[in-house]
């Protein structure tokens, strides 16, 4: 019987990221090198080079946060004007994501050019670096706000609106925390100052 390849932990993964750049090409240098070239080549992006550094993990903190505060349950007030809801969600979700990805290296330059205001790209790029957050209504939730910027722009008469996707406020609340708490669980990031008495006044 042959013997099983060890299985790289991400601590251990992202240790090595510290210390050393991954660039990502064609070759598999890492265990995510195949899989982010597979999404380099079919969005035509740029390689990218993954170095772990202190100014990143401390950026990636600082986004975490962010999301956390634009969460839409936040303020109730949302739930009568679904395209602000919407909005929001977007900017909380892409905050979240963009956090996972400074986590693990991701230069936050490349990610402003090549994944912008798509939250279905920056989820793409997340759960193949290890966020894990393989939810089907997510994936379909971060379709229907890519780009968010559009749930923020004025109607001409007549003009369609954009595809909601049948969402709801009260499934779109719970899709949202969920991705949240993940990328709290994988980064390891503190929860903002107050969070634990916010969290239970929203659900409240």
């Amino acid at each position: 019987m042959g013997k099983t390849a060890p299985v790289t932990s991400r601590r251990a993964l992202l240790r090595a990221l510290t210390a050393t750049p991954i660039a990502v090409s064609t070759a598999v240098v890492s265990p995510w090198g195949e899989a982010l070239a597979d999404l380099h080549k079919r969005y035509g992006d740029s390689p990218a080079t993954l170095v772990r550094t202190k100014e990143g993990r401390s950026l990636s903190r600082f986004r975490y946060h962010n999301a956390e505060s634009f969460l839409p349950d936040r303020e109730p007030g949302l739930n009568r004007d679904w395209h602000q809801f919407l909005y929001r969600a977007g900017i909380a979700a892409q905050l979240g994501l963009s956090s996972h990805l400074l986590d693990v290296g991701f230069p936050d330059g490349w990610c402003a050019r090549h994944i912008g205001l798509r939250v279905a790209k920056s989820l793409a790029y997340a759960n193949v670096t290890g966020l894990g957050h393989d939810c089907p209504d997510m994936t379909r939730l971060a379709m229907v706000l890519t780009p968010y910027w559009k749930w923020n722009q004025p109607r001409l008469f007549g003009e369609p609106e954009p595809d909601d996707g049948g969402f709801t406020v009260d499934e779109v609340r719970p899709l949202l925390r969920a991705l949240l708490d993940r990328v709290h669980d994988v980064t390891g990031h503190r929860r903002p100052n107050g969070w634990r008495r916010e969290h239970r006044d929203a659900r409240s």
